[in-house]
């Protein structure tokens, strides 16, 4: 038991000591030391910034779907000969589906809109119901929204955008004005607000110049049918089973013939951005891993060189009797120690580098815990790796040939 003890007490001191005299000699050697870790510093930096930016880029993607929608999904219909769309009687049957909370049709025109001699084409012009109002309050800067009596009545009333408001009642408070949509008299009823154009319906329909009851855009459009709704679910979780409860209803109704329908949520939009994302994060995280291997190559040339440097220091200590593994270690030691130090280093300057990306981008920083682990451990492999051949050529140097060059 005491030889045992005093077998590990000798190790340990041995080691102590290795490390000890690794410190001596990377401070002997500054700027050659300082040259070396840069190469390592650059590549954990470059990891760790790369990876961190992209991750909060993910997330900020992640909370934009989320407002934007998240929890609908929207139905897009191409139809049959006999069916081309779905009437008023179909939507309510979806309402009537579990986890459902209410349907939003979507008809869209273009239409040449007129007031006091100022004409506008191509003026986008959405018709909606009102659950679309119900469901989001902050789509009306000021005035009322759509009811349901003027759904039931088609009632020439109309919703405009802040930039239809500047063209045409410039000056004028528009709520309770005439405005002339393809001939037609609308009275103005309100203003929508910005935030209406990063709503789901909006990303997939386009922007909304002017919104009308969405009977009315239909009798415009001489149809009897919407090609396009939002399906408004009560959580996100519910999103598959709704899903699928609605394909077997619009399969019923379009008689099991193929491609009459599209249906489109956002969760599986995030999880093809988060795929991409992922993919563009282990990519550039594979790209900034050159600069590691760059920076190991460094270290390898760095302790060959010391090798040869040092070659009377080896065959002096194996002449009084070190072990080649005692040798091999010293000199794997002080490559850790190299790769360590500029490791460490790039993890700080990364994570301060992100940050900075983060704020000029304006999203929301966050530190990515997996990319500060994958930056240690591959700058602690890499000096592992690269001082292994000079550690075991120093290891294998005979004290005779070593003591010659005294």
């Amino acid at each position: 038991m005491r030889n045992l003890f005093a077998n590990i007490s000798k190790k340990s001191f041995m080691f102590v000591e290795s490390v000890s005299m690794s410190v001596a000699n990377i401070m002997k050697n500054r700027l050659r030391s300082f040259l070396t870790i840069l190469g390592i510093m650059i590549g954990v930096t470059a990891v760790i910034a790369l990876v961190t930016t992209v991750s909060g880029v993910s997330n900020s993607i992640s909370d934009s779907f989320t407002s934007m929608g998240a929890g609908s999904m929207t139905v897009s219909i191409t139809g049959t000969d006999l069916k081309s769309g779905l009437d008023s009687e179909d939507m309510e049957e979806i309402t009537q589906l579990d986890h459902v909370e209410g349907v939003t049709p979507s008809v869209s025109l273009s239409a040449r809109v007129s007031r006091n001699g100022v004409n506008e084409t191509g003026v986008s012009v959405s018709g909606k119901n009102d659950y679309y109002f119900e469901n989001d309050e902050s789509v009306i800067e000021r005035g009322r929204a759509i009811n349901p009596l003027d759904i039931e009545d088609q009632n020439r009333v109309c919703l405009i955008s802040e930039e239809m408001m500047e063209t045409f009642f410039y000056g004028v408070d528009p709520v309770g004005e005439t405005l002339y949509i393809e001939g037609r008299s609308f009275t103005a009823i309100g203003v929508l607000s910005d935030s209406e154009d990063s709503s789901i319906s909006s990303m997939l329909s386009g922007s909304n110049d002017i919104m009308i009851p969405y009977t009315t855009a239909l009798k415009m459009n001489n149809v009897s049918t919407v090609s396009m709704l939002t399906v408004y679910i009560d959580s996100a979780e519910s999103s598959a089973i709704v899903e699928s409860e609605l394909e077997e209803m619009l399969d019923a109704l379009f008689n099991y013939e193929d491609d009459t329908y599209t249906i489109t949520t956002m969760e599986g939009i995030e999880d093809t951005m988060s795929s991409m994302l992922s993919m563009m994060s282990a990519l550039l995280g594979g790209i900034a891993s050159i600069a590691l291997v760059v920076g190991g190559i460094g270290i390898m040339n760095m302790m060959l060189t010391s090798v040869t440097e040092r070659t009377v220091e080896i065959g002096l200590k194996k002449a009084i009797g070190a072990e080649p593994g005692q040798i091999q270690l010293q000199f794997l030691i002080e490559s850790f120690l190299l790769s360590m130090i500029g490791g460490i280093a790039g993890v700080i300057l990364g994570i301060v580098l992100s940050a900075v990306l983060c704020s000029a981008l304006g999203i929301t920083f966050s530190l990515n815990y997996g990319a500060i682990i994958l930056g240690v451990s591959f700058s602690a492999a890499v000096g592992i790796i690269f001082g292994w051949s000079p550690a075991r050529k120093a290891s294998r140097l005979s004290p005779i040939e070593a003591l010659r060059r005294i």
